[in-house]
């Protein structure tokens, strides 16, 4: 992570120590020893949703590596160890799996083997049911779990984990997007993400996994679109650009340093909504995530744009701390949450909610205190 002059980092410091709080106040909550937050302060009430049922014990690896390498950038690292480790505990006392992966999503709280995943009470049924999305493995959430991993010294569980994805994921440019579903047969994803892709450059980089690195960067170059200035998503399953303008897809190359400033202004401009960004061409709103981490990224080339996005962020904050993950209701993302897994079903929409969230919190926590987790 690259830490910016403390000049530069002052004028958005409480906010980030708000954010810091609020993150070391969930953990506070918890047994000592490894853990995982919820990713997600949900509604428990008599009118919680579907996405309150789903998500209510839900704690997202990606969520968490970012809160860690959050904490990290705060000074607390004991904290972010602790992170680390409830990651590495998942990595090794899977349920079924015994090759270097991580799941999508474990259950929040302490973290022992074997490793828990989310889940929820279907009451009419009488079963326990799973979420085919946590049970699965992507190749975004392992890379910054690996970025946190490589932070902490923890190359071990790092290493491993960028052999399963070399064994498992390497497609003949990039990486695949990852596995969806349950074992002992999940469905591979073979369409690929420049962000994810983004975030394995930055990570095998750090590993100083050279050949990694250049398959990784060489995918995300192939990816930048001349005509239109910008990074296109990645590619679909049959081999095709996807063209969606999406935020991380626009912003993390060049936070990364595979992409220049100019595509992260051409991304933010196509996607700003008001005063903050949307996660995608197909979002209507803001998505507080987004905003933060754009905020990072015009720092230094326009820092009245970025301190009106944080202002966003903290105009957008629960009580309790944690930013929003929207500012509407709801913010549709233009993807869907993965393949359907019976016919004749139609896949899922991917869809966030106005909910305290751990990752936009994070994200505030690094824009303010101006670190860019995808630097060297």
């Amino acid at each position: 992570m690259a830490l910016m002059p403390a000049a530069a980092m002052a004028a958005d410091r409480p906010l980030a120590n708000r954010c810091v709080s609020a993150i070391q106040a969930q953990m506070a909550l918890l047994p000592a020893g490894p853990v995982l937050l919820n990713s997600y302060i949900v509604d428990t009430g008599a009118q919680k949703s579907d996405f309150d049922i789903t998500q209510e014990n839900a704690a997202y690896v990606y969520d968490n590596a970012l809160a860690g390498l959050a904490l990290l950038a705060a000074g607390d690292r004991a904290g972010a160890a602790r992170i680390g480790q409830a990651l590495e505990i998942g990595q090794n006392h899977d349920r079924y799996w015994k090759d270097g992966r991580l799941r999508n999503a474990y259950q929040a709280g302490a973290m022992a083997g074997p490793a828990k995943l989310p889940g929820w009470w279907d009451e009419q049924a009488k079963v326990w049911r799973e979420d085919p999305y946590q049970a699965g493995s992507e190749t975004g959430p392992v890379a910054w779990a690996m970025l946190l991993w490589t932070a902490l010294g923890q190359t071990r569980a790092a290493n491993w984990a960028a052999d399963w994805l070399d064994d498992q994921l390497r497609a003949w440019s990039g990486y695949y997007g990852g596995f969806y579903g349950f074992e002992p047969n999940p469905i591979k994803l073979i369409w690929q993400s420049t962000e994810q892709n983004t975030d394995l450059y930055a990570v095998f980089r750090n590993l100083n996994r050279i050949d990694d690195q250049d398959h990784a960067q060489n995918f995300v170059a192939e990816m930048y679109d001349h005509a239109k200035g910008l990074f296109n998503a990645g590619l679909t399953p049959a081999g095709g650009i996807n063209s969606l303008a999406a935020a991380d897809a626009g912003i993390w190359p060049y936070l990364a340093g595979a992409g220049n400033q100019n595509s992260a202004i051409a991304a933010i401009t196509m996607l700003r909504r008001a005063t903050g960004i949307g996660f995608s061409a197909a979002s209507q709103g803001v998505w507080l995530e987004g905003t933060a981490f754009a905020a990072l990224a015009v720092r230094k080339s326009n820092p009245r744009l970025a301190g009106m996005f944080l202002l966003t962020n903290r105009n957008n904050m629960a009580d309790m701390g944690y930013v929003y993950a929207t500012v509407q209701p709801e913010l549709s993302t233009g993807l869907t949450v993965g393949p359907a897994l019976k016919l004749n079903t139609p896949e899922t929409p991917f869809t966030y909610y106005r909910r305290p969230a751990l990752a936009p919190t994070a994200w505030t926590v690094l824009a303010g205190l101006e670190v860019n987790p995808l630097a060297r």
